[in-house]
């Protein structure tokens, strides 16, 4: 009889936490390219009241720290070697074509997209979801979409930033019945002018600082609503920013002869995908010293990492310094650039949240795993997550 009593109170305490948890509302910013000491080296009034009154936190990105690989990682909590976005660009063996970020066919092509994203999640379980043009959101995946959704090809740029900022406040302004308890929304910047001009550059910080002015402006109109005391807000990104230089280029063609691969996917890190398998350990091989890079085969990759197994795997994958770039030709436009080891400091991702779910004026020591965001929108929101790399213990300690 004490244990079904016990066994009663932990259910009924599971049931007011699942209540608890869709009476509340989130939503989620992403910043590209927020390098976590944006916060601490650029004047954000906002963003330090979101520390003052929330909390605050440094979060690692998944390796690679890209934007597709990592957004994606924030939505279902895999690392891109489990979820299919290994990269912002990968060959696919099967299909005999390449994946790009820029190539409207593939981009939108659900296959790719492995796990279960938070908007399908928790529309599974009854809680209407929003995107404002979160990566692959707009993408058919299990034949579904969020709730409310938006074509980030079609109607990004005509929509801008302050659109963004109005269009979640609309969400928020439906009706009860009608209204998403998740909200995640998607800004390109910081991430242009990091590249442009680089972290560390007055353009940066303008870029910066003007949206922690929108951010101010979006918090200040979710006050003005009459549930405003039940609405989280979290602003984090999916990367960080390290300065380049054309100088600091390791040349494929000095050290690789063409006819041993098919194909080289030229980013970070570089996937080589060898032209017949007898030469996969010649490329291995004839990488090995060069200085400023590191290289490994298919399944040797670092467990650190947690990468290096996925079908569209490259042969080799080449890994430069941060800072440096391994292509054919160096990159003369940008300043800036990511996908390096994801734990170097500069790809680190700044992160602050405020609401009635977190602690007030409280600092994380430690820096936390991206793959925790997804066990912790699925608490926020009372809904019981998929499998997935991360873990809710890792954060628990931002929640009252």
């Amino acid at each position: 009889m004490r244990r079904f009593s016990f066994l009663l109170v932990l259910m009924l305490v599971a049931v007011q936490s699942w209540a608890a948890g869709r009476d509340t509302y989130t939503v989620i910013i992403s910043l590209d390219g927020l390098r976590w000491d944006y916060l601490d080296t650029y004047d954000v009034p906002f963003m330090d009241i979101m520390a003052r009154q929330g909390v605050k936190a440094v979060m690692q990105p998944s390796f690679p720290s890209k934007t597709f690989p990592n957004h994606y990682t924030l939505a279902t909590g895999l690392t891109p070697d489990h979820h299919g976005i290994i990269a912002n660009i990968f060959w696919d063996r099967e299909k005999g074509v390449e994946y790009s970020l820029k190539d409207k066919v593939t981009r939108a092509d659900g296959s790719y997209y492995g796990g279960d994203p938070i908007w399908l999640t928790a529309k599974h379980q009854g809680v209407k979801t929003a995107t404002v043009f979160w990566v692959g959101s707009d993408v058919t995946i299990n034949d579904e979409h969020p709730t409310y959704w938006l074509d980030y090809q079609t109607e990004s740029e005509k929509m801008g930033f302050e659109g963004r900022i109005d269009e979640i406040i609309r969400l928020l302004s439906l009706p009860e019945e009608e209204r998403p308890h998740l909200v995640m929304g998607y800004f390109e910047e910081p991430d242009r002018s990091g590249h442009n001009y680089g972290p560390l550059n007055s353009m940066t910080r303008r870029a910066v600082e003007n949206l922690d002015r929108l951010l101010s402006k979006l918090w200040s109109r979710i006050q003005l609503l009459p549930f405003a005391d039940k609405v989280n807000l979290i602003v984090t990104g999916d990367h960080g920013m390290a300065s380049v230089d054309p100088k600091r280029f390791v040349d494929i063609d000095d050290v690789l002869p063409k006819r041993w691969y098919d194909r080289c996917c030229n980013d970070y890190p570089t996937l080589i995908y060898a032209s017949a398998p007898q030469y996969i350990d010649s490329i291995y091989n004839a990488l090995q010293g060069v200085d400023h890079i590191r290289a490994w085969k298919k399944g040797e990759v670092p467990d650190y990492l947690g990468y290096g197994t996925n079908k569209n795997m490259g042969d080799v994958i080449v890994l430069p310094d941060v800072g440096w770039l391994f292509a054919d030709k160096p990159s003369k436009k940008q300043r800036g650039s990511h996908g390096f080891d994801h734990t170097a400091a500069d790809m680190q991702v700044g992160f602050r949240a405020v609401g009635p779910d977190f602690k007030v004026g409280y600092e994380k020591q430690d820096r936390f795993r991206n793959v925790c965001i997804y066990p912790l929108l699925c608490h926020l929101l009372g809904v019981s997550p998929s499998p997935n790399d991360g873990s809710l213990d890792e954060v628990a300690d931002l929640l009252r």
